[in-house]
C-alpha cells in the first residue's frame, strides 16, 4: 500500500511539473527571447532536481525518483512550451 502511494507521488510530480511548466512558459514567458535557447530546458530540469533534493531527506514518502521525475517533467514541459510558442499557440 505504501509503495503504491509512493508511485502515485512520483507520477503526480512528473505530470504536475510538465503541465505547470508548459503553461507557465506559454503564458508568462512568451515575450522572453532567452527561453527559446536550446539549453534552457536542461538548466531548468537540473535546477529543479537540485532544489528538490533536500526535500527528499525531510519527507519520508517522497523519494529521489520523485525529485528526478519532477526535474524531467519541468524540463520537458519547458521544451514543449517553447515548441508551442514557435507554432503560435
Amino acid at each position: 500500500m505504501l509503495d503504491l502511494l509512493r508511485i502515485a507521488i512520483i507520477v503526480a510530480a512528473g505530470i504536475g511539473g510538465y503541465v505547470l511548466t508548459r503553461d507557465y512558459v506559454r503564458r508568462r514567458l512568451r515575450f522572453v527571447d532567452a527561453v527559446r535557447a536550446p539549453w534552457v530546458p536542461w538548466v531548468v530540469g537540473i535546477v529543479v532536481v537540485t532544489l528538490t533534493a533536500p526535500i527528499v531527506w525531510l519527507l519520508p514518502l517522497v523519494t529521489k525518483a520523485a525529485a528526478i521525475f519532477l526535474g524531467v517533467g519541468t524540463g520537458i514541459g519547458t521544451a514543449s512550451g517553447v515548441k508551442a510558442l514557435k507554432r503560435g499557440e
